[in-house]
């Protein structure tokens, strides 16, 4: 609990993901009023900035859903699963090798990493060639390219449960721009799009062309310059409501699916309901179906045991029948 607290702290105050938050940073951020907050609030769980239980009681239950072999880490193939499988290879591959990571985790680890090869090169830390080898296979094994840390799994998801903020703007255009010239292309999008309409197709939803999704989110977004769009772009204030749709056309097939047959009604009771942010709603569903199914799981083991227990007390009444004995209460 205490990690996730944490890592929300820096996920919304250090939006630089230098690993330090400054008091700049702290004087610009609802981090102090939260704390005053949390301070009164009896019930944790009305605080859902940073400190709600029942939201780190979502994040870890749907980390652990993910991580099977309990070892603390998601791998690709574990974050594919993630959703019922929404989220397209591209995507999650650029989650791995360019996604902002918290406390400068990517910076320190890759530095390390630097530094090992500079050993390994003038033959430091070697006895022979095959421990250098071996050596190197352990250190791509421990890549941190090759998983991410409960920690980072909180950057990931909410980021993708809640698209209309700026950090998980950020967080999303840094992936979507493969170049890293800070604008995205039509070439770029083409070539997330392509793997969706291939998924549209196998699933055998109607197919939707390249061109018109994209014109319909120029519409939406309406970027200063047509040919590319930018960052600023997405934080239009107009914008905040619709910037996470071109994210999910690019990368979410089922929510991109849910955007495209969406009610209006339900969108206009969306806005006027209690939740603060899309983060909040999804949180405070996926808590009322983790409890649910927790129940379920319950009620099922206590119908084992009774029937376990029925089973013994018709033993014992086989056994005891024409002996004068009785069997004992199971309670």
């Amino acid at each position: 609990y205490a990690i996730t607290v944490i890592t929300r702290i820096f996920y919304s105050v250090n939006k630089c993901h230098s690993g330090r938050i400054t008091a700049r940073q702290i004087r610009r951020s609802d981090l102090l009023s939260a704390f005053h907050q949390v301070d009164e609030e009896e019930d944790i769980n009305k605080v859902t900035r940073y400190f709600s239980y029942e939201h780190f009681y979502v994040l870890y239950c749907r980390f652990w859903e993910l991580d099977h072999d309990r070892d603390y880490k998601i791998t690709r193939e574990d974050l594919l699963k993630y959703g019922e499988q929404c989220l397209s290879h591209m995507i999650v591959d650029r989650i791995f090798d360019a996604s902002p990571r918290p406390f400068g985790y990517s910076k320190d680890l890759d530095g390390e990493g630097d530094d090992d090869a500079a050993a390994a090169a003038s033959g430091e830390n070697k006895e022979d060639d095959a421990n250098g080898n071996a050596a190197d296979k352990d250190a791509e094994k421990k890549s941190p390219k090759d998983y991410l840390t409960y920690e980072d799994f909180i950057f990931f998801m909410l980021s993708e449960e809640d698209k209309a903020n700026e950090i998980s703007v950020r967080y999303w255009f840094t992936c979507i721009d493969v170049d890293g010239d800070g604008m995205l292309n039509n070439m770029e999008m083409r070539s997330f799009y392509a793997l969706q309409q291939h998924r549209m197709q196998q699933l055998g939803h109607e197919y939707i062309p390249f061109e018109d999704m994209l014109c319909q989110m120029i519409d939406m977004i309406k970027p200063k310059n047509e040919e590319f769009i930018i960052v600023e772009d997405f934080l239009q204030e107009e914008c905040a409501p619709v910037s996470g749709a071109l994210f999910d056309a690019l990368f979410n097939l089922n929510k991109y699916l849910q955007f495209e047959q969406r009610d209006p009604f339900q969108e206009r009771q969306k806005r006027e309901d209690e939740y603060e942010s899309d983060w909040d709603r999804f949180a405070c569903m996926d808590y009322n179906r983790l409890a649910m199914e927790e129940e379920a799981r319950e009620e099922d083991a206590m119908e084992i045991d009774w029937v376990t227990v029925d089973d013994e007390d018709e033993d014992a009444e086989d056994f005891n029948l024409g002996l004068g004995g009785s069997s004992e209460a199971p309670f």
